[in-house]
């Protein structure tokens, strides 16, 4: 089982240019308080920002990997569906830069982030 399985996020578009992912919030998502962790949002903007970026090599040995992640937590939520919509700011030879934005179902935007990947190659 992976990340993804494991914390039952779904992806609904995957593409160079957008990727999509949908979370429902379990109990296990949330921090002591009853509201969703933080964490949970880096790891829903990041891991749309990989799926983004792996998409962008015709190599079958290349790979994304983060190598910095910024995020803005921007209004709390302990329940619901969250999405997060992906898109690109630059797609370089080595470097990308996505964007992460993430809403609950009633379309509030709920986290803002950025993240910086790098292309490896396995030899």
């Amino acid at each position: 089982m992976h990340l993804l399985d494991y914390l039952t996020i779904e992806t609904t578009e995957q593409s160079k240019e957008k990727v999509v992912l949908t979370m429902k919030i379990a109990d296990f998502h949330k921090q002591p308080y009853g509201i969703l962790h933080g964490g949970m949002n880096g790891v829903l903007i990041e891991t749309a920002c990989s799926l983004g970026a792996n998409e962008q090599f015709s190599e079958e040995n290349a790979y994304a990997v983060g190598v910095d992640l910024q995020v803005n937590h921007l209004k709390s939520v302990a329940e619901g569906v969250l999405t997060v919509i992906a898109q690109p700011n630059h797609i370089g030879g080595s470097l990308q830069v996505w964007e992460g934005k993430i809403f609950n179902e009633t379309g509030n935007l709920i986290s803002v982030g950025r993240c910086t990947l790098l292309k490896r190659t396995e030899k």
